[in-house]
């Protein structure tokens, strides 16, 4: 077992960069890569990080150099022959050889394309741009680096017993929280905290400790790195990128309304079973479902990741009812904001109504809160998306209108074409 305190305290990053490896990453974002490298390998597209909690000044925070330093020793990465093995000759969700030998070939050959940094007064202005593919690997890493580069700037500033004594608080916190969750009849959790992390050795203490803790109950990680090491199931589907960049490159409304359809026809060419999950709120779940083509109500399940967790699962089975399937029998995975009560009260809520499972994020892997002075180890909202596509800006409305991000008059048209109405504000906390 790895003694965190001390490895932070000794710590040189030569020992332990923040990212590790280029399967550090979310196993979705490896899955929805092939899909784009199939379906659109040409499309131009630019990442930038946003930093929705303003609060936290990473520019003031976080060394350029070291930031540059981390940034660039991701791009020294390249897969080892281990995870190209594991990759290639893994079994993931019941399917063996998941990932296609082009696509294979590509990833084995792949370096991170350049960054664009810039300090603007206390934030960083982080961008990537490229083809697809390439650059839309940078997220999770990226996030990972910044995170990390946070925490580490608290840390330093703290004594060998201050950090014994941290961890030691933090280990406590999180293993009440399993002690929590034992008692949850038919209970499946994930971990989906990768890239709010507060750092990578944290991460892998946590899986463990889900491990441990739960028993079966805990069924994978979205780290495939973590999957790797730890012989665990890489758990992910696809996001709100896909419909995001589809959207974009829409040229007329009629094509907007039907690219979050289209994406999903091309996953399901691709793949079944439980990667069958629609993620309906990029531009409202009322509306998506409400127009979805007649072959999704077949779909494995739902996932729900903004606005009232609840309501969302209640308008998927009312749905899923109204179109002759049976709820019962469909998988709805919470995975926003998600911490011990919420996960208890939803479990509860719809048992016997719906399969439930959990993608535990952020209050997972970096709950630090109320641990040291001022709160400054607190997580924070801190997003890397697709912000452009083809020269074309991208929008995402979600369930959540503080969710929201595009130009203004971008968001308007989307409201219209999508048939957007009123959305209650709910606070963004991860």
């Amino acid at each position: 077992m790895v003694d965190i305190a001390t490895r932070v305290w000794n710590h040189k990053w030569k020992i332990d960069p923040i990212v590790r490896s280029l399967i550090d990453t979310d196993f979705y974002k490896l899955l929805m890569c092939q899909s784009v490298f199939r379906n659109r390998p040409d499309t131009q597209v630019t990442f930038s990080l946003i930093n929705r909690t303003k609060s936290v000044p990473l520019a003031k925070l976080i060394d350029e150099g070291e930031l540059r330093e981390q940034l660039d020793h991701v791009r020294s990465l390249s897969l080892t022959r281990g995870e190209s093995t594991w990759l290639r000759g893994n079994t993931f969700y019941g399917k063996r050889q998941m990932f296609r030998p082009d696509f294979m070939e590509w990833f084995e050959n792949l370096r991170l394309p350049d960054y664009h940094l810039e300090r603007v007064g206390d934030q960083y202005q982080l961008t990537f741009e490229g083809s697809w593919p390439e650059v839309m690997l940078w997220e999770i890493p990226a996030l990972s680096v910044l995170m990390e580069l946070r925490s580490r700037a608290v840390l330093d500033q703290m004594k060998k017993f201050e950090l014994q004594v941290l961890y030691a608080r933090a280990m406590t916190k999180l293993w009440e929280k399993i002690e929590n969750l034992r008692d949850i009849d038919n209970l499946r959790i994930a971990d989906f905290g990768t890239r709010r992390r507060h750092s990578y050795l944290w991460q892998d203490w946590a899986v463990q400790a889900m491990g441990e803790g739960l028993g079966e109950k805990f069924v994978g990680t979205s780290n495939c790195l973590i999957a790797k090491n730890r012989d665990l199931e890489a758990i992910g589907t696809n996001a709100h990128e896909l419909p995001m960049v589809y959207a974009a490159l829409a040229e007329s409304d009629e094509e907007l309304a039907q690219a979050p359809y289209q994406v999903l026809a091309d996953w399901h060419e691709e793949h079944d079973g439980n990667l069958r999950i629609i993620l309906p709120d990029t531009y409202g779940t009322n509306g998506f479902l409400d127009r979805a083509p007649k072959w999704l109500e077949s779909w494995t399940g739902i996932r729900i990741d903004s606005g009232d967790p609840a309501a969302g699962a209640g308008k998927a089975i009312d749905w899923w009812t109204s179109r002759g399937e049976d709820p019962t029998k469909k998988l709805v995975i919470f995975s926003d904001g998600l911490d011990v009560d919420k996960i208890r009260q939803l479990q509860q809520q719809f048992e016997g109504r719906v399969l439930t499972s959990f993608g535990w994020g952020t209050l997972l892997t970096n709950d630090f809160r109320g641990l040291v002075p001022g709160d400054t180890l607190a997580p924070f909202s801190l997003v890397c998306k697709a912000v452009s596509a083809n020269g074309q800006s991208t929008v995402k409305l979600s369930d959540n209108p503080n969710k929201a991000m595009g130009p203004a008059d971008q968001i308007d048209r989307y409201k219209r074409v999508f048939d957007v109405g009123a959305q209650t504000k709910q606070d963004v906390v991860v």
